[in-house]
């Protein structure tokens, strides 16, 4: 795992200077946690590329930037090729020579031999930059689900990149303003959804994207989609023995390197299940990790040693402390490049820097529940699938006014906020449903938060546009398998993917996602939507499949994601920090917000009448993005 920079001058015939070379130092150098175990720079022509080391395979060779023996070619990598063996014999036979055994020459000549096909061989995690001084062009790309960052933007004549949006703020001389729309669509999703960020000038690349810049002209295109859902005619046990395989062989490609690894444990059935396979597959403990919360309805603990003696695995563990939490989350957002209002980051960030005490790499379950109808809004899409059509009277004398009368909890589930955003979800279309149940600070919320509010774009097709897109790429966009690629390339791609990033790299730990193993993710993607949401039975065939590994009470139990109590800690200990970045003076710094309105929203929370926890989460989070970002 690494950080990669560069700067490109769109002028092929031109020189970089050293003011340019200084200027990739300066961002490779802002990089530092990504690799901090080498570091490189090359300036030839009109090219600059710079790169952080992370060294997990081939530690003596697999330097970077990377160049071919004739100095044709020259790469910058970020990730892990998982398939690199395989490649590398196949380019063997077809006459490559190699001089290191990294997978970062495995690309190379990958490159060299299939061209820009290359990316249909790839499984991994990447983005990477590659020239190609006799074609003349930049060519680069991101991995298939956006596991690995890649910010970008044209300027001066200059085509600039990082790993991270905050490596080119590094740079002298860019422009970059503020976008109001893609506020608002922070406020809404509580991120900022790919390919926009908080800054007009600068874009991510999309996930199984690929970019050539030739000529002065950037072209951008799509290599990969996500498979026809539902496509796969096969039994249940045919379909059990097949995962059982994919599953396995994403576990073992993931355990190669040559330095320590081990796996996030939470005791939920994927990291059981990925923990259960590593143990399989090795002949010395397995070394997991985990993080407690002294709240029982939030704490999964228990349930990881539980999984850890089932397996023989070497555990750690820690307490997350609710006054730990307003030390931690400055250095979280900060990290972030764009705010994400994920409350798990902190504890994440907490797990990932006590597991790099231990190991370099670690296994963890993320995918899962975006590719097997993990989470509860897929059981509640389900249920409003048909709740318009149950009898008038028993909506709207007896279900909805019980509804309403649900207590207030600060726990882990929350009754009757839950039921109040599946009625509100239930009335809406289809597309909308899914990310209605997730929205953060509704339009009307945002028309009285907002000092200048743009009426027109907090209509749903504008705010909630990539939520269509990604909806309706799927043919027919119907039933529960479209909200399977609006989670992935929303939520997955600009959450989770994200928060688990940048939580690790800041402690240089890599981490790694069976899950999203390129052939595995195809097969799930392709079974029917029942394999994954039977009735009302989430994971089914996941966890039909692998019920003699996982004991008994970890198979059955209910899902809890990882959480911290937002709710509770906002009215306790994190209330000071609340009131401090929510205040009047704090709001004037920028005056997007209307205070009083935000003072309404933390004393309803405040009095206990209502849980307003996600909407006030969101806001603290931008204004701690703002003080760490913006300098102010």
């Amino acid at each position: 795992m690494c950080g990669i920079a560069g700067i490109v001058s769109l002028a092929s015939n031109a020189r970089l200077s050293e003011e340019d070379e200084q200027a990739v130092r300066l961002m490779t150098e802002a990089m530092a946690y990504r690799g901090p175990d080498g570091s490189g720079i090359l300036r030839h022509n009109n090219i600059c590329l710079g790169h952080r080391r992370l060294s997990i395979i081939d530690l003596a060779g697999g330097a970077q930037p990377m160049q071919d023996a004739e100095g044709r070619l020259s790469i910058v990598f970020n990730g892990e090729i998982y398939n690199y063996r395989e490649l590398r014999q196949e380019l063997q036979q077809r006459g490559a020579h190699f001089q290191t055994h990294s997978d970062t020459e495995v690309l190379l000549e990958a490159y060299r031999v299939w061209g820009r096909d290359c990316l249909d061989h790839l499984d991994g995690m990447f983005a990477f930059v590659l020239w190609d001084d006799v074609r003349k062009c930049l060519f680069g790309a991101r991995d298939r689900f956006g596991k690995k960052p890649l910010f970008y933007t044209v300027q001066n004549g200059q085509f600039l990149f990082a790993s991270e949006l905050s490596c080119l703020r590094k740079v002298p001389g860019l422009g970059l303003t503020l976008d109001d729309r893609a506020l608002m669509r922070y406020l809404a999703y509580q991120y900022v959804p790919c390919p926009q960020t908080m800054f007009r000038e600068i874009l991510q690349l999309p996930p199984a994207t690929a970019l050539v810049l030739k000529g002065g002209e950037l072209s951008l295109w799509s290599y990969w989609d996500i498979p026809q859902p539902s496509s796969l005619v096969m039994d249940e046990q045919e379909a059990c023995e097949e995962l059982r395989r994919l599953m396995r062989r994403a576990v073992r490609r993931r355990m190669i390197a040559d330095v320590p690894l081990g796996v996030f444990l939470s005791g939920g059935i994927d990291s059981s299940i990925v923990t259960g396979l590593m143990a399989e597959a090795s002949s010395t403990p397995i070394k997991s990790f985990s993080i407690g919360f002294h709240e029982a309805s939030y704490d999964e603990s228990g349930y990881a040693r539980l999984a850890s003696r089932a397996f023989g695995t070497t555990h750690y563990e820690r307490v997350f402390l609710e006054e730990e939490c307003s030390d931690i989350l400055p250095s979280v957002v900060s990290a972030m490049d764009v705010p994400v209002a994920d409350p798990s980051a902190a504890p994440t960030w907490l797990l990932s820097r006590m597991t790099r005490q231990h190991v370099t790499v670690a296994l963890g379950g993320d995918g899962s529940d975006e590719l097997w109808a993990g989470y509860e809004h897929y059981a509640g899409f389900a249920i409003a699938q048909s709740y318009n059509h149950w009898p008038l009277f028993l909506r709207q004398c007896i279900i909805e006014p019980i509804c309403r009368r649900l207590p207030a909890s600060t726990g882990y589930v929350n009754l009757r906020l839950a039921t109040a955003t599946f009625l509100r979800a239930a009335k809406l279309p289809p597309w909308l449903r899914i990310q209605s149940m997730l929205t953060a600070c509704s339009a009307d919320m945002q028309e009285r938060l907002l000092q200048h509010a743009d009426r027109d774009f907090l209509r749903d097709e504008n705010l909630f546009a990539p939520t269509y897109r990604a909806y309706h790429h799927v043919i027919p966009a119907e039933g529960l398998d479209p909200t399977f690629n609006a989670y992935i390339r929303g939520f997955l791609l600009d959450d989770i993917l994200v928060k688990v990033d940048r939580c690790s790299m800041l402690n240089s730990l890599e981490v790694r996602a069976p899950f999203l193993d390129r052939e595995l993710a195809e097969f799930v993607l392709r079974l029917p939507a029942r394999y994954k949401l039977h009735g009302l039975r989430r994971k089914y065939l996941l966890k039909k499949a692998f019920a003699d590994l996982l004991p008994q009470k970890i198979l059955h139990r209910n899902k809890r994601g990882f959480q911290i109590p937002v709710s509770k800690w906002l009215r306790g200990r994190l209330r000071p920090l609340m009131e401090d970045l929510l205040s009047k003076d704090s709001l004037s710094g920028h005056g997007f917000f209307n205070p009083e309105e935000v003072r309404r929203l933390m004393d309803a929370h405040l009095s206990g009448q209502h849980d307003l926890r996600t909407p006030l989460w969101t806001l603290m989070v931008f204004q701690l993005w703002w003080r760490t970002t913006m300098g102010r």
